[in-house]
C-alpha cells in the first residue's frame, strides 16, 4: 500500500467535506467574495499566510536552495518585507476606502480612483499573469504527485485543478478559509518536523557542509553565503517581490474581509512574521537535497524527494501532504483572485451591469471552472515553479505599484498618468527583457528597470500635471 498516497487522498476528502459543508452560508456575493467583512485577526492572519505559502514559497524555493544555497531565502524574505510595509501603510488605508464605499476587489478601488477603462485594462493583464500564478501552483501539486503516486505531469495538473476548484466554487472565500486554517496546522507541523529530521539523515549541519565541500567545491563558497545568489538578483527579488505583496490583488481583497481596520494590521504583521521566519525551512531542505541527490534534472523535485526518501515514512507522509496543503491552500487563493477580477471587474462592470446578487454569485462559480480550465492548458507549457509565478509577479508590481501608491497618497495622480505608467512600464520591461537577453543593465533587471520607470513617470506627471 502506498501510504503516502493514502494520506493525500485523507486530505483531499476532508477539504471537500468541509468545502461542502459551507456551501450552506455562502447566500451572497458578499459572502463569496469577502466573507460578509466579518474576519478576525485568526482569520485574516490564516488566510494571508496560507496563500503566502504556496509552491513558489516550498517547492520552488527549495529548488532555488539546492541550486544556489542558503541566498534563496530572499525569495521569501523580500516577500515578507513587503507583508511587513502593507500592514501599516497600503492595507489599513485601502480598507477604510474599501469599507466605506463596499468594495469587493481591488479593480473597484482602480475604479473609483481612477476610470473604468484603467478597471478594464489592469483586470485584463492581472487576469494573464494570475492565470501563470495559478498554473505555478498546479505544478507543485503535479510534481508531488509524480514522486509520490508516479503520475504524469498532466495527470497532476488535472487532479490538482479539480481538487481546487470543487471546494472553492461552492464556498468561495468562506470555505477557502476554513480550509486554510487545516491547511495552516498541516503547513507548519510538516516542515517543522521535516527539517530536524531531514538534516539529521545526512549526519546534522557539519556533515552537510563537508558534504557540498567535497561534491561541489566551485559551488561550495557561495553555497553558505546570504549573498551567494548575487547582489543583482537579490535587488532583483526586492523589486519583484516587495511591492508584489504590497499591491497584490489577491492580498488586497483579503483585506477587504476583516472587520476593523487593527485586523488588518495585527493580522498582516503576523504574516509578515510567520513568512520571515519560515524563509529558511525550504532553502535548508533544498540544499539537503542536493547534499544527497546532486544530480536531479529538475530542481522542483528536491523537496518532494526529501520527503519520501530521506525520512522515516510516517513523518514522510505527513510532510508530503504539508506540501500538497501549501500548494492547494495558495492555488484557491489565486483561483478566488482571478474569480473575483472576470467576474466583478471585467462581467459586472462592463458586459452585464444589472446583475442582481443571486446572478453575480451564480456567474462567479461558472467564471471559476473556466478558470481553471485556461490555467491547466497553461501549466502544460510553462516549464518550472518559479518562472510561471515570475510571470504574475512581473506584470502586477510594474503595472500597479505606481498607480496604487500614488493614487493612496496623493491627490494628483490623474488616470492618464495612472495608464501611461502603467504602460510604458510594460512596454520598457519587454523592450529590456528582449535586447539584453533578460540580463537587463548594471544592477537592475528587466523587471526593476520598467517599475523604476513607472514610478518616475507617474511621480513627474503628479510634479508637473497634477489632477485637479
Amino acid at each position: 500500500m502506498n501510504v503516502y498516497l493514502l494520506v493525500i487522498i485523507l486530505y483531499i476528502l476532508i477539504i471537500l467535506l468541509i468545502g461542502i459543508s459551507l456551501r450552506k452560508y455562502v447566500k451572497s456575493s458578499s459572502d463569496f467574495f469577502v466573507g460578509g467583512r466579518k474576519f478576525n485577526t485568526a482569520f485574516l492572519f490564516t488566510t494571508l499566510i496560507t496563500a503566502n505559502i504556496g509552491a513558489g514559497s516550498t517547492v520552488g524555493v527549495a529548488g532555488l536552495g539546492y541550486r544556489y544555497g542558503i541566498s534563496a531565502w530572499w525569495w521569501i524574505g523580500a516577500s515578507a518585507i513587503g507583508s511587513l510595509l502593507l500592514a501599516f501603510t497600503v492595507g489599513p488605508k485601502i480598507w477604510r476606502i474599501a469599507s466605506q464605499y463596499n468594495m469587493y476587489t481591488l479593480g473597484d478601488y482602480l475604479d473609483h480612483r481612477y476610470h473604468a477603462v484603467f478597471r478594464l485594462v489592469m483586470a485584463l493583464m492581472m487576469a494573464v499573469g494570475t492565470m501563470a500564478l495559478f498554473a505555478g501552483q498546479l505544478l507543485g501539486i503535479a510534481w508531488i504527485l509524480t514522486v509520490v503516486a508516479g503520475t504524469s505531469k498532466t495527470v497532476g495538473v488535472l487532479i490538482g485543478a479539480l481538487v481546487v476548484s470543487l471546494y472553492f466554487i461552492v464556498g468561495g472565500i468562506l470555505s477557502s478559509t476554513v480550509v486554510n486554517i487545516f491547511q495552516l496546522v498541516m503547513i507548519l507541523s510538516g516542515f517543522l518536523i521535516a527539517l530536524p529530521y531531514s538534516l539529521q539523515h545526512i549526519g546534522g549541519w557539519e556533515q552537510l557542509t563537508l558534504l557540498i565541500e567535497q561534491g561541489a567545491p566551485e559551488k561550495a563558497e557561495g553555497y553558505f553565503s546570504f549573498t551567494g545568489i548575487g547582489l543583482k538578483q537579490i535587488i532583483g527579488y526586492i523589486f519583484l517581490l516587495t511591492p508584489s505583496f504590497i499591491i497584490s490583488p489577491g492580498l488586497i481583497q483579503k483585506i477587504f474581509s476583516a472587520k476593523n481596520e487593527q485586523v488588518v494590521k495585527t493580522g498582516t504583521l503576523l504574516n509578515a512574521i510567520v513568512q520571515l521566519g519560515f524563509a529558511f525551512i525550504p532553502v535548508v531542505i533544498g540544499m539537503v537535497a542536493f547534499a544527497a541527490f546532486p544530480t536531479l534534472e529538475n530542481q522542483d523535485l528536491a523537496l518532494p524527494m526529501v520527503m519520501k526518501e530521506m525520512l522515516p515514512i510516517w513523518i514522510g507522509a505527513i510532510a508530503l501532504a504539508a506540501i500538497f496543503a501549501a500548494e492547494v491552500s495558495t492555488a484557491d487563493s489565486v483561483l478566488f483572485m482571478i474569480t473575483s477580477s472576470l467576474t466583478k471587474d471585467i462581467y459586472g462592470t462592463f458586459i452585464r451591469k444589472e446583475m442582481n446578487d443571486q446572478e453575480l454569485l451564480k456567474v462567479s462559480r461558472v467564471i471559476t471552472v473556466l478558470s481553471g480550465i485556461a490555467s491547466v492548458i497553461l501549466a502544460l507549457f510553462l516549464q518550472n515553479i518559479i518562472s510561471s509565478l515570475s510571470i504574475f509577479y512581473t506584470l502586477m508590481s510594474v503595472a500597479l505599484t505606481a498607480p496604487l501608491i500614488f493614487g493612496l497618497y496623493s491627490k494628483g495622480a490623474s488616470t492618464t498618468a495612472a495608464v501611461l505608467s502603467s504602460g510604458l512600464g510594460i512596454v520598457v520591461t519587454l523592450w529590456v527583457r528582449v535586447v539584453t537577453d533578460n540580463q537587463g543593465y548594471f544592477l537592475f533587471t528587466p523587471q526593476a528597470i520598467g517599475m523604476l520607470i513607472s514610478i518616475g513617470l507617474m511621480l513627474t506627471a503628479v510634479l508637473i500635471y497634477p489632477k485637479k
